[in-house]
């Protein structure tokens, strides 16, 4: 009967720390969440140069070099993001609050360093191969409508941002002010859709950038660290040279414009990324 109790303890014991090793091991697994965030994160560069904005006469600011030879920098640089969708290794878009600009929108600011990071919030946990986005804001949703989308509307106005149109219903899309030449000439490139009787042009472009590494949402809240080259704005599909006739700096016209928005975002046929590569996953 000893023996039988001192074999029933031995069991009871060996039961327990069986229980507790594997309630510990359940602990140690980290619960994957089933939504997290995802960081994007926008470098502005000319080729592999941070770009520095700065006044005509500045020391600091970054300059760059056209393929023709015309020296330029930028003292003003804001470019609207939106319409985000991520691609999953299914080849399933999970679209990011594609049609609200308030919850989707925003303008990336050289001068405002809280504007080069934007958050994408509750994306489903899942690994994904691609993203997309707008440079621009698609047709049906650009107007200057306060009421529908008052957060994107403030902000894209405000004093310091000044992403509307002074003459029309909707957002610059790009808004690029600065210098060129050795006589430091004024440049100023702005680019966005127009509409003159449905005979306009749509400056929209869709982007769509390969991940170099998969992005893997879950435990962790991962970033896509996004290039955007600036040295395509002259020297991109179509070589631009800067002068009287080319929307610089003060003819505007839609078809010169054009070539700007090409060189950024292309042309929607053959080139998908224009400007924009993705440089780092960190998962």
């Amino acid at each position: 009967m000893k023996n039988f109790n001192k074999g029933l303890a031995i069991i009871f014991a060996a039961v327990l720390t069986l229980t507790s090793c594997t309630e510990d091991e359940a602990e140690a697994i980290p619960t994957v969440p089933t939504t997290n965030n995802v960081t994007l994160e926008f470098n502005n560069t000319f080729g592999e140069d941070a770009i520095v904005l700065g006044d005509a006469t500045s020391a600091e600011a970054t300059v760059n070099t056209s393929t023709e030879g015309q020296i330029h920098h930028f003292s003003e640089l804001k470019y609207v993001i939106s319409n985000i969708r991520l691609i999953n290794e299914e080849d399933i878009e999970i679209h990011y609050n594609i049609n609200d600009l308030d919850n989707g929108a925003t303008v990336v600011n050289q001068a405002k360093e809280e504007t080069l990071q934007y958050v994408l919030n509750n994306i489903p946990s899942a690994t994904y191969t691609k993203i997309q986005f707008g440079l621009g804001v698609k047709s049906n949703l650009n107007t200057l409508d306060q009421e529908a989308f008052p957060i994107f509307y403030a902000a894209a106005g405000k004093n310091d941002t000044e992403m509307h149109w002074e003459w029309g219903t909707g957002y610059r899309f790009t808004k690029i002010e600065g210098f060129y030449g050795e006589d430091n000439t004024e440049l100023s490139i702005h680019t966005g859709s127009t509409d003159d009787g449905g005979q306009g042009v749509d400056a929209y472009r869709d982007i769509t950038l390969e991940l170099p590494t998969n992005l893997v949402v879950g435990i962790n809240a991962p970033k896509i660290v996004i290039k955007a080259d600036f040295n395509t704005l002259l020297s991109g599909a179509t070589t631009i040279t800067l002068g009287e006739d080319n929307a610089t700096p003060s003819i505007h016209t839609s078809v010169n414009m054009m070539q700007f928005v090409d060189n950024l975002g292309g042309n929607g046929d053959d080139n998908i990324t224009g400007m924009f590569s993705v440089t780092s996953v960190e998962n």
